[in-house]
């Protein structure tokens, strides 16, 4: 192998063009792929900003060209050459660099490489735990740098809004202790303190809160987080958030700085101006409109509420669920009449894995006739006002469920997804922001028989429903608000509660004792004690945003080294065993056989 020498890169492999013809250059990469044309060499050389080819000719110079008959694939090398014309009709206009090309008067063989895994040069399908297991390999293609480079500069961009508007950039603690309520925690033994541990922190919650005692009355981090939970597509052991926490605002100040932090990271990322501000859905509307609480607002098929008008029809199905207390909603899918049997079949499977029994469906002919197998069972008077009221038309499909209003909204807001899937709704490259607020402050959890937190404990009621804190607090509503795109959620946050009498009747509501309460948050309720401002904030999912700006499937697209659904790295081998001798110094004692 031979070393850079005096060689200085002067140019990146997508820098050159016309303007650039006659010039002396040098540039370094790898060899993308090599073709033998008549004698004349050709080099793909690519570097994570692109390719430019590079030519090799005996007649220029017979040594080097000599030399190149030995390029291989993802060899290292690199070259001086002067940038010329391509000869006419060899001009590639999907390339950058297509309109020249680098005759090379030297060439280094700075490292050779054995075969890849797999090929770099062409769009093949590949297993993630090959991709994983040669992650290296895998950000060498042009689409995965792309998503790494984009995420750079959304979080220069973050930092470019957020340090205009005076926000402090702190770091907080990795080792911290375990908090309760949240998900299940990553816990590291002191090695000093024997049988304590660490918790690495799912947020900088408590902390973000504390710097607001403190006076730093504009936090924010872009940090890394940890949750020991089980994965799937967009969840991974280790994210990043991009935290942030204000003293002495309201929610109002939240959403005009968030939207304003989209508003530069997409301009920095796609070129593209948002219109803000972005609209706004309370909790109820979006769960009686769309039936969850994250709707994507890109297409229609809204749920519309049937059950008081179907309470005395025909249909005993509709009358018993309505008697019990039960829903029923319906969507229309407007143009969808010419749906087969069996698409209907598949789509009333498909209701059936988020707990529906039943689909019911009419299909909407010419004069407003339904043709459908619950068809008879309503009168032609039913029939025409539930028509109006879905706003039926010939050529419309209406789907029916009916069941208890968890059900019901589940199986619908998935049905409506499945449908825009179906129709090629869900574009890439559009982007509906809404903000949800209003959420609910706690829900009950049968299992426990006790309130929990929506969100977190630490999120302050709105005040008009203060009233209810003793006599109903499943009425209180949170000030608490999510940021969705595209029907996922990017961002949640709150107003926080700063007052220390307030906190702890909210863990008490939450059957969280004023022992316990002290053994794990004295040392929040005495910063409350202190002088705490008004505050609230904010986190974003950047792995989530990321894959959404990217048009990516799966977070694991734009991280750079990722974990795989049972949080290990094929890469690295971790999570590994460990010498029994680093176990005993952390005071733990195993009982497995040391392998």
């Amino acid at each position: 192998m031979e070393s850079m020498g005096s060689m200085k890169r002067s140019h990146y492999c997508n820098d050159l063009g016309s303007a650039n013809v006659g010039e002396d250059v040098i540039l370094m990469g790898w060899v993308l792929r090599r073709r033998d044309h008549g004698g004349v060499i050709f080099i793909d050389l690519r570097d994570r900003r692109g390719l430019t080819q590079v030519v090799f000719n005996p007649e220029r110079n017979p040594e080097v060209h000599a030399k190149a008959h030995a390029l291989r694939s993802e060899w290292v090398i690199a070259i001086r050459g002067k940038v010329t014309p391509r000869p006419e009709g060899m001009v590639n206009g999907k390339l950058k660099t297509g309109a020249i090309e680098i005759l090379v008067d030297e060439l280094r063989i700075l490292n050779k490489s054995k075969t890849p895994p797999f090929p770099l040069d062409e769009e093949v399908e590949v297993s993630d735990q090959l991709r994983l297991t040669y992650r290296y390999i895998d950000l060498r293609r042009p689409q995965m740098a792309e998503a790494l480079v984009l995420r750079h500069k959304a979080c220069q961009a973050i930092r470019a809004t957020l340090n205009d508007q005076e926000f402090l950039e702190i770091e907080t603690p990795f080792l911290t202790r375990s908090t309760p309520e949240g998900a299940r925690d990553y816990l590291v033994p002191s090695r000093v303190n024997p049988g304590r541990f660490y918790a690495l922190p799912q947020s900088p919650q408590l902390f973000k809160q504390l710097l607001m005692v403190a006076g730093m009355d504009r936090y924010y981090q872009i940090v890394r987080c940890f949750r020991d939970e089980d994965l799937r597509a967009d969840r991974q052991p280790e994210f990043t958030q991009i935290d942030m926490e204000l003293s002495f605002i309201t929610e109002e100040d939240m959403y005009t700085i968030a939207e304003a932090m989209m508003v530069t990271l997409f301009k920095a990322t796609r070129g593209i101006d948002l219109v803000t501000p972005f609209p706004r859905m309370t909790y109820n509307e979006a769960m009686s409109r769309f039936g969850n609480d994250k709707p994507d607002i890109r297409f229609g098929f809204e749920l519309t509420d049937l059950t008081e008008q179907v309470r005395t029809c025909g249909f005993q199905v509709f009358r018993t669920i309505a008697d019990k207390g039960g829903m029923i909603k319906s969507i229309n899918a407007k143009g969808c009449g010419e749906f087969s049997r069996k698409d209907l079949d598949d789509l009333t499977g498909y209701v059936g894995n988020f707990g529906a029994k039943g689909l019911a469906w009419v299909k909407v002919k010419e004069g407003g006739e339904w043709q459908s197998p619950i068809a008879k069972f309503f009168t032609d008077e039913e029939r025409a006002k539930m028509g109006a009221t879905l706003d039926a038309a010939p050529g419309d499909l209406l789907f029916f469920v009916a069941d208890t209003p968890s059900v019901v909204h589940a199986a619908l807001a998935e049905l409506r997804l499945e449908l825009a899937r179906r129709l090629g709704l869900l574009k890439k490259d559009e982007f509906s922001f809404l903000w949800v607020t209003e959420f609910p402050l706690f829900e009950y959890d049968q299992e426990a028989k006790r309130h929990i937190a929506v969100h977190h404990p630490f999120t302050a009621p709105m005040e008009e429903d203060l009233q209810y804190l003793d006599s109903d607090p499943g009425k209180i509503r949170s000030r608490a608000y999510d940021l969705t795109l595209n029907g996922t959620e990017i961002g949640g946050g709150s107003i926080r509660i700063h007052q220390t009498e307030m906190q702890e009747k909210i863990f008490g509501l939450m059957g969280i004792s004023s022992e316990e309460a002290n053994d794990k948050f004295s040392f929040l309720l005495k910063a409350l004690e202190l002088g705490a401002p008004p505050h609230g904030g904010m986190a974003f999912g950047l792995d989530r945003l990321m894959m959404i700006v990217t048009g990516r499937d799966s977070i694991r697209d734009v991280i750079a080294f990722p974990k795989t659904q049972k949080a290990s790295c094929p890469m690295t081998d971790a999570p590994s065993t460990v010498a029994r001798k680093q176990l005993t110094e952390l005071s733990l004692k195993p009982d497995w056989k040391e392998s």
